[in-house]
C-alpha cells in the first residue's frame, strides 16, 4: 500500500468523522464513494469493489458511532427512550438489507448509492418545515420506521442519520437532540450491518487479502485511526454552531462525491 493511499485512507476517515459527528450521519456517505474509488485504484475485482466500500464503511460506522456518541450525550442530547424503541426494528432491517445487498450487482448498488446522496442532498437545501402540530409515533410506528430506517441504512452502508434526522426533525424534535439521537441510533444499525456484510462476503472468492467477509481490514484500520477522533470534535462543535450553512456545505460534498464516484465506475 503507497504513502499516497495510505494518506488518502486516512483523510477519508478524518472526513467521515467529522461530519458524523456534526450532523449525525454515520459517515457511510463520505466513507462508500472514497473507499470505491480507492479500492479501484488498488486493483481490487471490479464486481466487489463496491460490495467491500460498503461493508468496510459499515464497519467504520460502529467507532464513529461509539465516539460521537459519548460527545452527543455529554451535551444531553440523546433521547434514549425513542432511540431504544427505535433499535428492535433496525436491528431486524439492518440484516435483512445486508442479505438483499448480497444479490445485488455492484452498478445497481452505486445507482442506488448516488440516487440516495442526492436525495438527502436535496433535504439538506431544502429545510422544509413540519407540520407545528406533528409528534412523534408510539412504539408500533417508531418500530416501523425503525425497521425502513435500518433496512436502507444496511443496503447502501450509512449510520441511519441522513434518514434518522429528518424524520426525527419531521416529527418536531429539536435539530439538535435530533443529531445526538441519530448518533445513538447509528450504533445498532452499524452493528447488525458489519455482521450482515461478513456473513455474506465470508469465504468469497476474489476478495483481496486481509478481508473478513466484505470489510477490508486494512483500510478499516487506517480510517478509524482518523475517524474516530474528528468524531468528536465534528460533536462538539454541533453544540457551537449554527447548522444551516454547514448542512448546505455538507449537501456539496454529497454532489460532489456523487458525481466523482459514477465517473470512476462507468469510466472504464
Amino acid at each position: 500500500m503507497s504513502f499516497a493511499v495510505i494518506a488518502a485512507y486516512l483523510l477519508t476517515g478524518g472526513v467521515a468523522g467529522f461530519f458524523a459527528g456534526l450532523l449525525g450521519v454515520g459517515g457511510g456517505v463520505v466513507v462508500v464513494p472514497m473507499l470505491a474509488i480507492l479500492f479501484a485504484e488498488q486493483g481490487f475485482p471490479a464486481r466487489e469493489v463496491l460490495h467491500l466500500a460498503l461493508g468496510t464503511s459499515m464497519a467504520t460506522i460502529l467507532f464513529t458511532a461509539l465516539s460521537s456518541l459519548r460527545a452527543h450525550h455529554a451535551h444531553q442530547a440523546v433521547l434514549w427512550p425513542v432511540m431504544r424503541r427505535l433499535t428492535p426494528g433496525i436491528l431486524l432491517g439492518t440484516l435483512l438489507g445486508a442479505q438483499l445487498a448480497a444479490f445485488v450487482s455492484s452498478r445497481t448498488l452505486s445507482i442506488l448509492f448516488v440516487g440516495f446522496m442526492l436525495f438527502v442532498a436535496g433535504q439538506m437545501i431544502a429545510e422544509r418545515r413540519p407540520q407545528p402540530g406533528r409528534r412523534l409515533p408510539g412504539w408500533p410506528g417508531l418500530s416501523l420506521a425503525g425497521g425502513v430506517i435500518g433496512a436502507f441504512s444496511s443496503l447502501v452502508a450509512i449510520g441511519g442519520g441522513a434518514l434518522t434526522v429528518p424524520f426525527l426533525i419531521w416529527c418536531n424534535v429539536r435539530p439538535h437532540q435530533a443529531i445526538g439521537t441519530s448518533a445513538a441510533v447509528g450504533l445498532p444499525i452499524a452493528v447488525g450491518g458489519t455482521l450482515g456484510y461478513i456473513w455474506n462476503g465470508w469465504g468469497h472468492a476474489g476478495l483481496p487479502p486481509g478481508s473478513l467477509g466484505f470489510v477490508y481490514l486494512p483500510g478499516l484500520g487506517i480510517i478509524l485511526l482518523a475517524s474516530v477522533l474528528t468524531a468528536q470534535s465534528g460533536a462538539r462543535l454541533a453544540h457551537r454552531l449554527p447548522i444551516r450553512v454547514l448542512r448546505r456545505i455538507f449537501a456539496g460534498l454529497l454532489l460532489l462525491l456523487s458525481v466523482k464516484m459514477l465517473w470512476s465506475l462507468y469510466s472504464n
